[in-house]
């Protein structure tokens, strides 16, 4: 009798495929929500300061405050994507909420008339720079069937490196083969027993394979679910100079949590096929760490004019990976459905290191009126690395972000209207695509507005923010080359309660 239990398995060996380059973006990239001052001006604050989430642009920042307070923010997402996949339109809608960030500050004013510094603040906040919740569903046909990545990852390896040994059960060969073998060896062996491809000769030391399944075209669904978040704590501390110049710099202490749940079917093979169902589900768990720091300072040239600088450090990132999968056919093995979710293959810690940013603004400031305010950002992500670097894998995903990354500018403008206590805020964000010339994420436009009304202790604000961007979404890493093309556009709300002490 077959058992069916949960067995952990550590992959020892060089891993192929598991770590690329769209974990190289996902990770790297920002989109902090922020206070909802902070949305509702595009987050253009980097020569502003006085915001707690405008410690991710300008340590500085937080010197520019007069008092101590605290800010805590809540924020509805929404996004909606439109799907362009073989020849078919789907939509998804779905929806999240999230307290996206919480922080506070304390200013101590110096007492010494002598001293040409004024005042110093130590601040203390948590921002959500990434929200991963979403959810992709694609359906359309294609001349590429889920055959090929079977054949792709099986072409070169022995046939009796991924047979079964005597009285071994199915569930354990599969991890054993990844863990031995590695990926590749237990891809082909998920491809042979999942019943979609045979080798071209039965002999251990066959290495060539042909598929089962037999096609001009074939119907293929794919439903992706993400969750999680890139969450950043910051520890800050900033000074001011002489009433004219801020300093400051922060440590910033990161955390990721990512999961992806894949269920992809194909159907409509030949009527001759023995293959007339696919079934291949995946789900990923990736947990990790990262830290960096970032220093910062803004001038006051004159009443009127303001000018910020800042460098982000890169975040250095220690990751791991969980994967499971599944997989059923017409052709399948008979004890398949052992090969579970409960089956875990834990891959080793690796190191992700994004690349750091410099960050460069001007502010100009109307007195109790309102402001306008310009951030322009470069980071160049053909310098993100993965490791480590020994690993040969690791080494080609390197070669890959260093040939197809590049400079990604961004630009933030966002203004703010005082109209006694009221205050109306708008905001216009652009970022480049990381990508040289590829075409597989777009560049990223959002606008923002928003109000706020101060009760003299205390201030409320209120922002809408949405973004827009397409992006081309391959539905495995190999074997199926046509991408999703998903246009997504990501509203939110944020309602933020500022509190003076």
């Amino acid at each position: 009798m077959k058992r069916n239990l949960t067995f952990i398995v550590l992959l020892v060996c060089a891993i192929a495929s598991a770590q690329n380059i769209s974990d190289v973006i996902r990770y790297s990239s920002e989109n902090t929500q922020g206070t909802a001052r902070f949305q509702g001006m595009g987050g253009a604050f980097g020569a502003l300061g006085g915001d707690l989430s405008a410690l991710n642009i300008n340590p500085a920042g937080s010197a520019v405050f007069n008092n101590n307070l605290g800010t805590v923010s809540g924020t509805v997402y929404n996004r909606e994507n439109s799907i362009f996949y073989g020849g078919n339109t789907n939509g998804t809608d779905p929806n999240y909420a999230d307290i996206n960030q919480a922080g506070g500050v304390l200013v101590f004013k110096s007492t010494n008339p002598d001293s040409q510094w004024s005042k110093v603040a130590f601040a203390l906040n948590y921002d959500v720079t990434e929200n991963f919740g979403n959810s992709v569903f694609a359906s359309g046909s294609t001349t590429e069937g889920i055959d090929n990545y079977f054949l792709n990852f099986a072409q070169g390896v022995p046939f009796g490196d991924i047979l079964l040994q005597d009285g071994e059960f199915i569930e354990d060969g599969y991890l054993d083969i990844g863990a031995n073998g590695g990926f590749a060896d237990q891809q082909a062996f998920l491809g042979y027993y999942g019943g979609l491809i045979d080798p071209a000769v039965m002999e251990n030391d066959n290495t060539s394979y042909v598929s089962n399944a037999g096609y001009t075209s074939v119907s293929q669904e794919l439903t992706r679910i993400t969750s999680g978040y890139n969450n950043k704590f910051t520890v800050n501390v900033a000074s001011q100079y002489k009433e004219r110049l801020h300093l400051g710099a922060s440590l910033n202490f990161h955390n990721i949590l990512y999961n992806r749940y894949d269920e992809f079917t194909e159907t409509g093979y030949d009527a001759t096929s023995e293959i007339q169902r696919t079934t291949f589900d995946n789900r990923l768990f990736t947990q990790g760490s990262g830290f960096s720091f970032s220093l910062g300072a803004i001038a006051k040239l004159n009443d009127f004019v303001r000018i910020g600088g800042s460098y982000q450090s890169p975040t250095w990132y220690r990751l791991e990976d969980e994967l499971s999968q599944r997989i059923s056919s017409d052709l399948a093995d008979d004890n398949i459905n052992f090969i579970n979710f409960d089956q875990v293959n834990i891959f080793p810690t690796y190191k992700l290191k994004t690349p750091a940013k410099v960050t460069g603004s001007l502010a100009l400031v109307f007195g109790k009126n309102g402001l306008l305010s310009f951030d322009y950002g470069y980071q160049d992500m053909s310098k993100a690395e993965l490791g480590p670097s020994s690993d040969a894998n690791f080494a080609a995903v390197n070669t890959d972000v260093a040939n197809e990354l590049g400079a990604v500018n961004s630009f933030r403008l966002g203004g703010e209207y005082r109209i006694e206590r009221f205050s109306l805020r708008a905001g216009y964000r652009f970022e480049e695509s990381p990508y040289e010339s590829s075409i597989a994420i777009g560049d990223l436009e959002g606008i923002s507005g928003g109000i706020g009304y101060d009760f003299g202790g205390s201030r409320l604000d209120l922002a809408v923010n949405r973004i827009e961007r397409d992006v081309a979404e391959r539905l495995f890493d190999t074997g199926i080359n046509t991408p999703a093309l998903v246009n997504g556009v990501s509203m939110n709300g944020t309602l933020s309660y500022t509190i003076n002490f």
